[in-house]
């Protein structure tokens, strides 16, 4: 009898242990979910404003700038190109495997010094139906000429 009931003293501790490690677990989960979303959600300490931007397709793009992409577009590239009051800012991608891809415009702001344009490819997805030819994907936005900014690419 004496064996039985420090077993059950014994199990007792072993569930309060048990409950003690959880709550540890699930408080780490919290605080780490917790930053890991203020992260993202951060704004850059020197973002000044956010940048108004069209995306032109080709047929709106200067031809001497589709003459540069052309001669870029095999490999991934970023191209800045000022033409009167417009800034025309290009980012590629270079040769992708199948069509299908995307590239979005994450972030697009003025700092004091510079124009930070934040992109990412995106690729298929796998219900999506795409061609097996190699594609070369890449994105231009247009934007007004902003004097004395460098262009900082993420």
């Amino acid at each position: 009898m004496d064996i039985f009931m420090g077993l059950t003293k014994w199990m007792g501790k072993r569930e309060k242990g048990k409950k003690w490690v959880a709550f540890t677990v699930l408080a780490a989960f919290l605080v780490i979910g917790t930053l890991g979303c203020s992260a993202e959600d951060e704004v850059p300490e020197d973002k000044i404003k956010d940048v108004d931007f069209t995306v032109v397709g080709e047929d709106q793009q200067p031809d001497s700038l589709k003459d540069i992409i052309a001669e870029k577009y095999a490999d991934p590239f970023q191209i800045s190109y000022t033409l009167g009051e417009e800034l025309y800012i290009a980012v590629g991608y270079g040769e992708q495997p199948s069509g299908g891809y995307s590239i979005s415009v994450n972030a697009f702001y003025e700092t004091q010094d510079s124009l930070v344009i934040d992109t990412t490819l995106i690729g298929p997805g796998k219900a999506e139906n795409v061609t097996k030819t190699p594609t070369h994907p890449y994105i231009v936005v247009k934007t007004e000429n902003i004097a004395d900014k460098m262009i900082e690419f993420k």
